[in-house]
This record gives C-alpha cells, sequence and structure tokens, in this order.
C-alpha cells in the first residue's frame, strides 16, 4: 500500500517571521522535526539588537541555539531538549531542481528559504516537509513550488465566531425576580442560569414590562444590578457602552479589554473613565503601539522624535480634545485636563516608551491593541505594579501589522485566556454611536 502524505513523518521548516513571533516555536512541533534555513539566522542577526519585543525574541532564539549546539555541528540533526520533541538543524543554502529565485527573478531572503525547503524535501523524500511562516505571500509562492506551506497555529484562536463577548440576553425573566433586582440590587445567579456564568460577566435581563442591565458577582455568587453612569461628561449611549463604563469604573476589576469596530466608543468611554478616577491614580498613560507605513520606521520621518510619533498619536488626542470640548474655556472641568496634561498626570505616548518600566498606580490605557502580539500583552501585564488597572482597547478584525490576524493577535488572545478571571472583564462594543454616515460605512463598505 503506498504512503501517502498525511502518513509520512513530517519536516517542519521555519521561516524568520514564525521566530519573531514566538522564540519557543521550536518546541511546538511534538514529535517532528525542525529545520532552520541559514537565512533566517542571518536575518535574525539584524534583530538582535533593540528593546522591542522582536529584539527580545531575536535574542533569545539565539541564546536557545547557541545552548542546543554547544560541540555538535548544526548541519547535523540534533536532538531538542525537550520530552517528546524531534530533531533540529540549520539547512545551508541548498540547490534543488527548482531554484525560487530564477522563479520569481529576484535575489532576496525569501528565496533563498524557499530554495533551502525545496532541498530539503529532495534530501528527505520519505518526509513531508513543510514550510511554516506567517507571511502569506511567502505561503502562497511555496504553494505555487509544489511547497506544503502554512501559518504558525501555536495560540490560534480555533473558533473565532465563538470568542468570547462579555455579554449576553436573558429574556421572559420572571417578575418576582426583577422585583427583587429592583428593590435589593440582587439574587442568586441561579434564579436566572442554570450554569455558573463567567466572572463579572453581564446581562441584559428583560420581560414584557421592564428591563435592566446587570453583571455577576464571582466573589458571591450574585446577579448584581449596574445602573447607567455618566463619567467626566460622558454618557453611555447604549448597553454595551454602560457595561464597558462599568468595568473601567468597578475598582475590583484591574484589567479590562474593550472590543469593538470603529466609531463605537472604545477609546473614549475608557478614557472619560479614567479622568472620572483621575484621584485615584497617579498618572493616567494612554498608548499605542506605532505602525509605521510602508514598513519604514518612524526614523525616516523628518523633524525631532515628538513631530515624528504625533501623528500617530493624533487619535488619542482627538477623544481627549473631544471630552475636554464638552465645557467651555472657563469651566474648572475643561482647565483641569489642561492642567493635568501640563503636569504629566495624563500622558499620550507610543507604547515602546512603556517597555521595561514597573507602572505602579497608574491607569494604562492600550488603544489599538490588536496590534500586539500576544507576548506583547503579556508584558505589559506583568509590568503592573500595586494599584494598576490596564485597559485594552482595539477592533480585532483591523490588524494593521503583516504578520497577526484575528486570530492571532494579542487581544483576540487575552479575550479568549483570560476569561472568568474576578479581576478580569471584557466587553464587545456592537453599535456605533460616532454618527449615522459612520454607522452606514461600518455595515456596508
Amino acid at each position: 500500500m503506498p504512503i501517502t502524505n498525511d502518513e509520512r513523518p513530517r519536516i517542519y521548516v521555519l521561516d524568520t517571521s514564525v521566530i519573531l513571533f514566538d522564540h519557543d516555536a521550536f518546541r511546538n512541533f511534538k514529535e517532528h522535526d525542525v529545520a532552520m534555513p541559514i537565512t533566517v539566522l542571518e536575518e535574525l542577526d539584524h534583530f538582535k539588537v533593540g528593546n522591542d519585543t522582536i529584539n527580545f525574541q531575536a535574542r533569545e532564539f539565539i541564546r536557545f541555539i547557541d545552548k542546543l549546539s554547544k560541540e555538535n555541528i548544526l548541519t547535523e540533526w540534533l536532538n531538542i531538549n525537550g520530552s517528546g520533541c524531534g530533531r533540529f538543524k540549520v539547512i545551508m543554502h541548498g540547490q534543488s531542481l527548482v531554484d525560487a529565485e530564477l522563479v520569481f527573478d529576484e535575489k532576496k531572503a525569501d528565496h533563498r528559504i524557499l530554495n533551502a525547503a525545496l532541498s530539503i524535501k529532495e534530501e528527505e523524500p520519505n518526509y513531508k516537509v513543510i514550510l511554516v511562516t506567517k507571511d502569506i505571500n511567502l505561503r502562497l509562492k511555496a504553494k505555487s513550488l509544489n511547497l506544503f506551506a502554512e501559518d504558525y497555529e501555536t495560540g490560534k484562536i480555533k473558533n473565532l465566531e465563538k470568542l468570547y463577548t462579555g455579554s449576553s440576553k436573558i429574556l421572559k425573566i420572571k417578575e418576582t425576580v426583577m422585583n427583587q433586582l429592583y428593590t435589593k440590587g440582587f439574587v442568586p445567579y441561579k434564579l436566572l442560569s442554570k450554569e455558573k456564568p463567567l466572572a463579572n460577566h453581564y446581562f441584559v435581563l428583560q420581560n414584557e414590562k421592564n428591563s435592566l442591565l446587570a453583571t455577576f458577582n464571582k466573589e458571591n455568587g450574585y446577579i448584581e444590578k449596574i445602573d447607567k453612569i455618566s463619567a467626566y461628561g460622558i454618557k453611555p449611549r447604549n448597553a454595551e457602552q454602560v457595561f464597558a463604563m462599568n468595568a473601567v469604573l468597578n475598582p475590583d476589576i484591574s484589567l479590562v479589554s474593550i472590543q469593538g469596530v470603529a466609531g463605537t466608543g472604545k477609546t473614549l468611554i475608557a478614557l472619560a473613565a479614567a479622568l472620572e478616577q483621575r484621584s485615584q491614580y497617579a498618572q493616567i498613560f494612554l498608548a499605542r503601539p506605532i505602525i509605521a507605513l510602508g514598513n519604514k520606521d518612524i526614523g525616516f520621518l523628518p523633524g525631532d522624535i515628538k513631530s515624528k510619533i504625533n501623528p500617530y498619536m493624533e487619535p488619542l488626542w482627538d477623544n481627549l480634545k473631544f471630552i475636554q470640548n464638552q465645557w467651555r474655556e472657563k469651566d474648572k472641568e475643561f482647565n483641569r485636563i489642561t492642567d493635568m496634561i501640563n503636569s504629566e498626570k495624563i500622558m499620550v505616548t507610543p507604547l515602546a516608551y512603556i517597555r521595561g518600566r514597573s507602572l505602579s498606580n497608574i491607569i494604562f490605557i492600550v488603544d489599538e491593541a490588536q496590534n500586539l502580539t500576544p507576548l506583547e500583552v503579556k508584558t505589559i501585564i506583568t509590568r503592573a505594579g500595586e494599584g494598576t488597572k490596564i485597559v485594552f482597547t482595539g477592533d480585532i478584525y483591523q490588524i494593521d501589522t503583516p504578520y497577526l490576524d484575528a486570530q492571532s493577535n494579542g487581544l483576540s488572545y487575552l479575550i479568549d485566556r483570560i476569561r472568568d478571571s474576578p479581576v478580569y472583564a471584557h466587553i464587545s462594543l456592537e453599535k456605533g454611536e460616532r454618527s449615522e454616515l459612520a454607522n452606514l460605512a461600518n455595515r456596508f463598505l
């Protein structure tokens, strides 16, 4: 009986994008062998210096390879340390019947990686050779050369349609239960649900006569009524915004994520709630990752560092100005924001400037969190000191970085992994509140 592709042992060939996403990727292919083109090692050399997460990934992987090699030759198969792992080797610039540099008429690193994978495919005919890369175009090129290729799947959200939304509706609530919620403010969860809800899950409760909003307190097992409240002049316009405002204002919740498309009020709600709590924190930090246009670093832009980064921070300033402009210039609320900016009580900064710091007694809003890797989200959270609250906002479907998608970005990873923690709350905002024109674009364009 002839052997099928699926039955053959496998050799996974990893490219640079996988290593920069997860330096420990080599340990995640079970018993299968893993190979790395020498070109990847060359590219990692360019990334080893710097303070960004990809620089950390490059350094950690280089250390791992150094420890693995010891006195061994890397071009020979070596056993990977760890139970159940396969072997590892470095592929030199390979020669194969098909030359990717000739096929695509260009000498570049990606094509040398393809040649390395093609060469080991010819050397090991009893193995199924698979190129693993987070570069979609490189996967397409590989498949056009009759080479199996796939994305790096570790950490990906498998069923995005079922990603936790943070809220749900319960209809046909008994009148006695509704009355108890109105009078006492809470009821045991078993009166509303057979299954125990996730911590800080939000509910829209309705019957034919009334409706109210509530949340589940995991500590005492009660469904608790919540009220619609405003923060620094910003009033929630729908149930989900009420939930988001409640989560950011709740002193018992130290980690919040708010997901939603443009115009749903994610950043505005987070910022208004932060300003409402200004006296409880030493500083309010507003940060977002800088995603340079055209894959060029901000160093290419003219001017000093402030003028380089200001265009990227402008959306944060816009939200701050919107809140401030609800008041007249003579009002204390208007001038308080100006004073907070001048005294650096409010800091608007690129996320890269926060890395390496210990964050104590601050409220930290991270905008555009969908452009972070899972490791970057983890790094931010592990920086939190005593008295710190972190709020991540973003749209998991609006990715601006080339090697992330809705299933692999840090915001999706956070929502999927941290849910049901008593100190964490998540809410997805569905309804756009920016304008009817913006809602029209979100629905049909």
